[in-house]
């Protein structure tokens, strides 16, 4: 057995779905066209759910629309794609942990299925608003090679990624809704059990998003819907002026439904509500009613004050606690009954026992922002005006995340737009802790307006200036990770060989002596490799020589891994090709040296060793010195 080669696509989310089918029900198991990919017999499987299975043309619920197939089939649809480091455009990228993709963001969501795969614990959107003049994604996966670059992703002039969707479109909200679907789909698999996502809608929209993430994340899923105040007066224009843009709140489970969602912490407004009237010595506090609603007989008796009144549950009420508690709390002197002594019972909530405060569904403008102070900000940021259209407010953004995530945790944004969730993250951040995000954007070119006068060629491009002039507006002494790798999204490193005999011409041959493209640096080979391997692509790198020859490091402990040690490098790397005269590339004396190290993971290139002999010597010192490392071919 040789070293096996590592996949050169994304996942095979289909495959995956059928595999998950079969473990459910084996029975429905049967053979298809490939050996090692089994397929479902849908009559058993029928037979199997008879008591269950709607069938045919049966009424039921559901939300439907053109070109809904299409859009489960491009979900689950496999790309041969990679992401490609870029290093000017970064900062501090060998030491950060966030991430900046440059690229369209359904792609992004396919490469970054194996690393990030629940793992994610917040997702804010603000997709395109469908308001008829407003860009959408069109998505296009075709599979040959010959059709890729055209279709299916690579930036090339006049490629159409981004297209007008007039209202006066017979297939208006039905081609936003197959645009965001398989977006949402595979959004949801990299949330944690316990992860959150808020997304941005206006009215047009609001109604089928909700539909469609009732869909997707189940309707018992939904955790609130915000209407946020975005406007600050009436629009002159209108009758009845819309002030508000809807914010919809899913988890992905039940238990995201249930524990998903954290308290605010309190301000000084919030904190100048508690004071200490009677000067307890657990310090400043507020009362609440002590009565609920409804009859309880053991929560129904009299209560006599402190100054010899008495009081009973008012009319269609009971006391909040039953008899024995409400002792406990009056031993305690949690009660309060007015400063006479002899108001209606109260019970005492003390400052420095709350932990933060419940939100609500209504955001003002007030407490979060609105859409003229987000453009004010970023204006100041960059010095110039009106360079993003609809930008969010960083308070929006701040309560979102205060929400949703603690610090420690990774959140995303894959609409990316003017980067504020990343910004927002940053003001949140202490030298001790912070969040992590990832950023994606694609790269909508810019041919007018002021950010072309300003210099600036495409979205992505203006994401990341107001990233590096983000810094500007944090306190001043905090050590925060305001960096970020940057990213961007290309074709496959591999060279597809498959080829029909007409294209098997002596030039196209020629060009298949490599089988990883000229273009592709051993950087580019690295974080490919990451993704397919499903490795964190944000852990640290570094470069050392072993055995004369110039090998990657990731994650690498301090003292080189080995035997005794707390563990070997999550991956360690080669790219050396032998000379002419056979020397130079992976031999056993390099394997030797790697080995040692005792790394998870070993990655060459294939073409990488002399003969077929060196190589099959190279993986037998592999499983004689390190049998748990992985060894893998590009």
């Amino acid at each position: 057995m040789t070293i096996e080669k590592l996949d050169a696509s994304s996942p095979d989310l289909i495959q995956q779905n059928i595999e998950r089918l079969l473990d459910l029900f084996p029975e429905c198991r049967t053979e298809g066209p490939r050996e090692d990919a089994p397929m479902v017999d849908f009559d058993l499987l029928r037979q199997a759910l008879s008591d269950h299975l709607v069938e045919g043309p049966a009424e039921r619920y559901r939300l439907d629309w053109p070109g809904k197939r299409q859009a489960l089939l491009t979900a689950n649809t496999p790309i041969d794609k990679t992401l490609r480091p870029m290093r000017e455009e970064s900062v501090d990228f060998d030491t950060t942990r966030n991430l900046f993709i440059e690229g369209d963001n359904l792609d992004a969501l396919k490469l970054l299925q194996e690393t990030y795969l629940g793992k994610v614990k917040m997702i804010y959107i603000d997709p395109p608003y469908n308001t008829g003049s407003d860009f959408i994604y069109r998505d296009s996966f075709a599979r040959s090679a010959k059709s890729y670059e055209e279709q299916s992703g690579q930036r090339t002039e006049g490629d159409g990624k981004l297209v007008a969707n007039p209202e006066s479109s017979g297939r208006f909200h039905s081609d936003w809704l197959s645009m965001m679907h398989p977006r949402l789909k595979l959004a949801r698999n990299l949330l944690s059990d316990d992860g959150v996502i808020f997304i941005s809608i206006d009215e047009m929209e609001a109604d089928n998003l909700f539909k469609l993430l009732e869909e997707i994340f189940g309707r018992q899923n939904h955790i609130a819907t915000i209407a946020w105040q975005r406007r600050t007066s009436p629009d002159a224009r209108k009758v009845l002026s819309t002030a508000h843009d809807t914010i919809h709140v899913f988890g992905k489970s039940s238990e995201a439904a249930e524990t998903g969602i954290y308290k605010l912490p309190l301000n000084e407004k919030d904190a100048a509500r508690f004071s200490n009237q009677d000067n307890d010595p657990r310090g400043p506090w507020v009362s609440s009613d002590f009565t609920a609603q409804g009859y309880r007989p053991n929560q129904m008796y009299s209560i006599t004050t402190p100054s010899g009144g008495t009081h009973s549950p008012p009319d269609g009420r009971c006391w909040k606690n039953t008899e024995e508690v409400f002792k406990r709390l009056l031993e305690e002197g949690r009660m309060w009954f007015g400063s006479d002594g002899n108001g209606v019972p109260r019970v005492k909530t003390y400052l420095s026992e709350r932990d933060g405060k419940n939100s609500w569904s209504w955001w003002p403008h007030a407490e979060v922002g609105h859409t003229q102070e987000a453009k004010q900000h970023i204006n100041s940021l960059l010095g110039k005006a009106d360079l993003f259209e609809t930008p969010k407010p960083i308070r929006l953004l701040q309560r979102v995340i205060e929400l949703a995530s603690e610090p420690g945790d990774l959140i995303m944004d894959f609409f990316g737009g003017s980067a504020s969730l990343q910004h927002a993250a940053w003001t949140l951040a202490d030298s001790n802790s912070q969040r992590y995000c990832i950023t994606v954007q694609l790269d909508e070119k810019i041919e007018t307006g002021n950010a072309a006068e300003a210099g600036f060629t495409d979205v992505a491009q203006l994401s990341r200036a107001r990233l590096k002039h983000a810094t500007d507006s944090l306190s001043e002494g905090v050590k925060v990770d305001t960096g970020f790798r940057a990213f961007r999204i290309d074709s496959g490193n591999l060279v597809d060989t498959s080829v029909t005999p007409k294209e098997a011409t002596q030039e196209a041959l020629l060009g298949m002596v490599s089988h990883i493209k000229d273009d592709r640096s051993e950087e580019d080979l690295l974080f490919g490799a990451l993704l397919r391997w499903g490795v964190d692509i944000t852990l640290p790198i570094e470069q050392r020589e072993l055995a004369g020859r110039k090998v990657w490091l990731i994650d690498a402990p301090e003292d080189g891994g080995g035997a005794g040690s707390l563990g070997g490098a999550a991956l360690i790397a080669c790219f050396a090709k032998p000379n002419s005269s056979g020397k130079g590339g992976i031999d056993t004396e390099l394997a030797d040296a790697m080995a040692v190290l005792a790394p998870l993971r070993v990655l060459f290139r294939d073409d990488g060793f002399a003969d077929d002999a060196t190589k099959e010597n190279v993986h037998s010192r592999f499983k004689q010195l390190a049998p748990d490392t992985q060894v893998r071919v590009l």
